[in-house]
């Protein structure tokens, strides 16, 4: 069977081509389009469906688009209502793409919409099983999404109808298929997802804690909600562009290519509330950047940290990027609903300079140096990474408050002390302090190369835990 993985690393997302005999599926497509109709057209095949596992949170899909330039028809399962012209598939109806069948299996858990569609050849045998977020690898899909949509739905109604549809849709499926998931790990959609992106569906009857047999209804909704923190804010804004329709991307692009001089950027800044978003490096916005402005680099996980930590996806946002990433930085924003980027930086800081404009930095020191400074005197110091990286290893008496949640916890951050912000590698912790500068903090250094390089010098830390691969 020709089926085709089209992994995004940075928002850890799989999308789906599979084509047969001049015919070709999409499933779960990006935002961006064009990809996949240049596939097709390599092949000389015509996109005949789009298929959607469920209403996306933490992307905006690009079914909407990619219907309007090649007429291929949506597709979801029972129950979905979305405010377009899409087929509303029965469960078990099939759909023929070429040679092969696609099968729609109903299999609500993570959403009440949520389908899995089985992969059958040209002779009858399945070959693979596309899942969504109802199974992930090692992990299935959070059941939490759906209750700021439906106030009727709680996560434990939607964790036990996940648990009949592992059981009864898709446990009984032959060991030999293999499991196409929508996600791998570093998404939020689950807690415990494997870096691996397939496997064969008997393994993870082996592996994956939710399809452990002997398991009890009620033992499944504990683990499953164990540990489970808070969805991103923006997840339920992306859920509605996916139910509701959006901008064209081309059109989101063209907006955002208006190209602003330092002194119409600064007049733009001034008459809307545009955030100004710098999206370099880490080490070029430490060393000088627009003050206020909010620091999430484009090679780190960029559009879920956007998404996290600004949270409104219309927020109006100005642009400080490298030069030559425009478009990029507008589509990978688009991709998780920010829609309203206003224009970007002409020439950058450098141009910013030439114009007279002020620049701030941030302070920034070595490990080696926050050591010595240590080794003279007792310090306050926030690390900003995520609690189980914390438990796992941290300096001692730091406060943990993890950079996801730094807009809930601003109150447990020193205002008047000088403290030291460390993540583990040196990007969250820019952007956290790049946050607090907007805030009005000023106070914190920055340690250079995160845990990553302070456990390599005397400071005293609690112990490491090892880490399964």
């Amino acid at each position: 069977m020709k089926i085709e993985q089209i992994y995004t690393g940075c928002i850890a997302q799989a999308a789906y081509y599979l084509e047969s005999n001049g015919e070709a599926a999409i499933f779960d497509p990006l935002r961006e389009v064009q990809p996949y109709i240049d596939k097709a057209q390599k092949d000389n095949a015509a996109i005949k469906y789009i298929f959607e596992t469920h209403f996306h949170a933490d992307f905006v899909s690009g079914h909407i688009d990619l219907a309007k330039k090649t007429g291929a028809k949506i597709v979801y399962g029972p129950t979905a209502r979305p405010e377009f012209e899409a087929v509303i598939a029965n469960d078990g109806q099939e759909f023929k793409v070429g040679n092969y069948t696609i099968r729609a299996i109903h299999t609500p858990g993570h959403t009440l919409e949520s389908t899995c569609y089985l992969l059958i050849d040209e002779i009858g045998k399945t070959h693979g099983i596309i899942t969504g977020d109802t199974l992930f690898i090692g992990d299935v899909g959070r059941p939490d999404l759906a209750q700021a949509l439906t106030k009727d739905l709680t996560q434990d109604i939607l964790a036990s109808h996940l648990f009949d549809s592992l059981r009864n849709k898709i446990m009984p499926l032959a060991d030999d298929i293999i499991v196409y998931p929508s996600h791998g790990a570093g998404s939020a959609c689950g807690k415990n997802m494997s870096k691996e992106t397939t496997d064969t569906l008997g393994n993870q009857k082996k592996v994956n804690y939710a399809l452990r047999a002997d398991m009890t209804k009620e033992e499944f909704i504990k683990e499953l909600l164990d540990g489970l923190g808070a969805p991103p804010a923006y997840f339920p804004q992306n859920v509605m562009l996916n139910i509701q329709g959006y901008q064209s991307l081309d059109t989101i692009i063209e907006k955002g290519q208006t190209v602003f001089t330092a002194q119409e950027f600064m007049a733009k800044a001034n008459e809307t509330d545009a955030i100004v978003l710098d999206v370099r490096h880490e080490d070029d916005f430490v060393k000088e950047h627009i003050p206020g402005s909010v620091f999430i680099g484009l090679h780190g996980n960029f559009a879920p940290w956007v998404g996290a930590l600004i949270r409104d996806v219309n927020q109006p946002l100005l642009l400080v990027t490298p030069e030559g990433k425009e478009t990029e930085t507008i589509t990978r924003l688009a991709r998780v609903g920010f829609d309203f980027s206003l224009g970007y930086l002409k020439g950058g800081i450098a141009a910013w300079k030439e114009a007279g404009f002020e620049t701030d930095s941030i302070q920034s020191i070595s490990p080696e140096s926050f050591a010595e400074a240590l080794a003279k005197e007792e310090k306050i110091i926030v690390d900003s990474r995520k609690p189980g990286e914390f438990g796992n290893g941290h300096v001692v008496n730091a406060v943990n408050i993890p950079l996801d949640f730094v807009n809930e916890q601003l109150a447990e951050v020193p205002k008047e002390e000088e403290f030291y912000i460390h993540c583990a590698g040196g990007y969250r912790s820019v952007i956290m302090a790049s946050i607090l500068k907007s805030r009005g903090y000023h106070n914190m250094i920055n340690v250079e190369k995160g845990f990553g390089g302070i456990k390599n010098t005397n400071v005293k830390t609690t112990a490491i835990q090892p880490t399964c691969s």
